[in-house]
């Protein structure tokens, strides 16, 4: 029997490669689609069952013709990952974020996730798959000056819930939205350097740390199983409890 076939895009570094690695050591076959090339390359060969496809997830011809890849090389599709993002949180004060700079934002965290799923359906309606966004709880709760990434993150959870009422009952859809994680070391970075984390930060959350990349990809796979064939349209928070802690300015 041929494994099942993955598309995880933003895999080349970070929360998106761990994903990929643990769905190969699930036993899938992983297409990773990004724009950084040189780490893309170097994540495919790090993996078992995995290639790479340069993509640039925010242009449509791009896409498309990822997926037709998908459709003739790969036989088919099992499961969309829409990681692809820009992952520093921080525009600046909003009377100085342009227009330019907030279609970007959401070009990248939210509009590839409408690109992806798009051209991805045909495929993944035929093997009855799934699709698993990856949002954030900054959809949730705010720092300052995070208008366009909590703008695109919340438009995903929302497109996750649409999406699984539209697609259902071949396609389920959900989204894992991460708090806090650890994404300083990255096994593809040719440099790799890790930023200590101090004890405060791990004693601030109530599990007593700080998630880790690994911690996002074990709740993918789990969506991507049969072991959660009854969730659908679901936003999974994994923030190791912070959004439920009040906390007091004294």
């Amino acid at each position: 029997m041929t494994s099942p076939c993955a598309t995880v895009t933003g895999a080349a570094r970070g929360i998106g490669f761990a994903i990929a690695r643990r769905l190969t050591r699930d036993g899938w076959r992983i297409v990773i689609a990004d724009c950084e090339t040189d780490r893309g390359r170097r994540a495919a060969e790090q993996l078992d069952q995995a290639r790479f496809v340069p993509t640039d997830v925010t242009d449509e011809t791009a896409v498309e013709a990822l997926f037709r890849d998908l459709g003739q090389s790969e036989g088919g599709l099992d499961l969309l990952v829409n990681n692809a993002a820009i992952a520093d949180p921080s525009n600046g004060p909003i009377e100085s974020l342009s227009p330019a700079a907030w279609h970007q934002r959401l070009n990248t965290n939210l509009t590839s996730a409408y690109l992806c799923t798009h051209f991805a359906v045909p495929l993944l309606r035929a093997r009855e798959g799934g699709i698993v966004n990856i949002a954030s709880t900054r959809a949730l709760q705010s720092e300052p000056d995070c208008e366009a990434y909590a703008a695109a993150k919340g438009g995903l959870i929302a497109l996750t819930h649409a999406l699984a009422v539209s697609l259902g009952p071949a396609i389920r859809v959900n989204a894992v939205s991460p708090g806090w994680i650890d994404t300083s070391a990255s096994p593809t970075d040719a440099n790799p350097q890790s930023e200590a984390l101090t004890a405060s930060d791990h004693a601030q959350h109530p599990v007593g740390r700080v998630g880790g990349v690994d911690d996002v990809a074990a709740a993918v796979a789990w969506l991507a199983s049969a072991d959660s064939s009854f969730m659908s349209g679901e936003n999974l928070v994994l923030d190791g409890g912070m959004r439920r802690r009040m906390i007091y300015t004294d």
